[in-house]
């Protein structure tokens, strides 16, 4: 017998005229149900992805500092030319090695005074996140010949310092001696990050050397960019290991909790939406086949007579659930899909960055996302349903049911 062909005669036959609106709202309730569940997997994903491109963008996954260091900017410098840095080169996950020097300073215009981190980066840095924040003037240029007084500064101390691409601005330097450099403002950066807009001005690696007295080789830290952000912990444990005594390796979860203790919370609310939309539709699913089942009792008695036991009975429903539970799920990923695309192209839905540090609903779409989203819901509103089917069948005599309908 051909349950597929038979499912689909008795979904449509005139004794479901009552049931009809009912299946149509089922379905329209797993429709709504998946679109609901794979967009707050998308946001989730998308917006713990923006914001760790963002941070990673102005430093990188793994830093290597001097464990001296006085937890401020101004760090302990240890000598770039050593043994083990050799060696964290050749790792297949690193995929960049950057230096970086800090030093704590005031830019200062003619009516207004900003506290910076003065961020001196070589050619070793990589712009292939930061160069996505760019909002005005071009990325600096490193010239191995000469010292470049170009700086990059943020929207945020652009607009309190009433600066533009191309204008001149004074540096100075609390120390012994107190010291003073001007620089001319090359770009302007937004990352909507307040630990990042609020403090850091980007220059020449070589300045900052001079301003602290160090020597070429010296610098505050290494930033390490790796090419599987899943393996961040493991692979920063396990260079935190490797690296000499005097210095540590400390990832961006360690070097910014909150941040990403913040962005676990996200998970937290996406896990309980996926739980509260499957038992709706879970529920919704059993009420629907109770009906079902109660409008072809007749046919279950006939079906019964014609040498279906109650195995096979369960079967054919278990097939016209499917049948229900598939439509919801193709329409659903329809939706969802066309929505989130949409999203990610146009960025149609906006946020508030100041609240959300993004300037609007970030989507991240996956393919496995999809896979398991799907498998879910059918295989969890199937199983929900084995046992009613079960129970039903078995508890409905032929004779019974035949003489209740006539």
């Amino acid at each position: 017998m051909n349950f597929f062909i038979l499912s689909k005669a008795l979904l449509k036959s005139e004794q479901s005229n009552y049931s009809k609106p009912i299946v149509k709202i089922t379905i329209a309730g797993v429709v709504l149900g998946v679109t609901l569940m794979l967009l707050a997997l998308f946001i989730t994903a998308g917006y713990k992805k923006e914001i760790r491109n963002k941070m990673v963008s102005l430093g990188a996954h793994i830093r290597i500092s001097s464990v001296e260091q006085n937890y401020s900017f101004d760090l302990i410098p240890f000598d770039r030319d050593q043994a083990f840095i050799d060696e964290l080169s050749k790792k297949p996950s690193i995929k960049n090695m950057q230096f970086y020097a800090t030093k704590v300073g005031i830019l200062k215009t003619q009516d207004q005074v900003e506290g910076i981190v003065l961020k001196g980066i070589d050619s070793t840095f990589s712009w292939e996140l930061f160069k996505n924040h760019m909002i005005a003037g071009a990325p600096l240029n490193y010239h191995a010949d000469s010292v470049s007084n170009k700086i990059l500064i943020s929207k945020t101390l652009a607009s309190k310092l009433r600066l533009q691409v191309g204008d001149k601005v004074g540096a100075y330097f609390v120390q012994q001696p107190p010291r003073q450099r001007n620089f001319i403002v090359e770009g302007i950066y937004q990352t909507d990050l307040p630990e990042v807009d609020n403090r850091f001005v980007l220059t020449d690696l070589r300045h900052v050397q001079k301003l602290n007295d160090w020597t070429p080789q010296q610098v505050s830290g290494i930033e390490i960019l790796i090419d599987d952000y899943n393996l961040l912990d493991a692979i920063g444990l396990q260079i935190h290991n490797e690296i000499p005594y005097n210095v540590k390796a400390e990832t961006i979860k360690q070097l910014y909790p909150n941040i990403f203790e913040w962005l676990a919370l996200s998970d937290t609310n996406a896990i309980v939406l996926l739980l509260i939309t499957i038992i709706v539709c879970i529920f919704t699913m059993i009420s629907t086949f109770f009906i079902i089942v109660l409008e072809q009792t007749k046919n279950i008695g006939i079906l019964k007579t014609m040498g279906l036991n109650h195995k096979k009975i369960v079967k054919l429903f278990m097939v016209i659930a499917s049948r229900l539970i598939l439509r919801g799920l193709i329409w659903g990923n329809i939706i969802g899909l066309g929505i989130g695309v949409l999203q990610a192209t146009l960025h149609l839905i906006p946020l508030d960055p100041a609240t959300y540090y993004v300037s609007y609903i970030p989507i991240a779409i996956y393919p496995m996302t999809l896979l398991w989203i799907n498998l879910l819901v059918f295989s969890v509103c199937l199983l929900t349903l084995l046992l009613p089917a079960y129970f039903i069948s078995k508890k409905i005599s032929p004779i019974d049911a035949i003489r209740h309908e006539i």
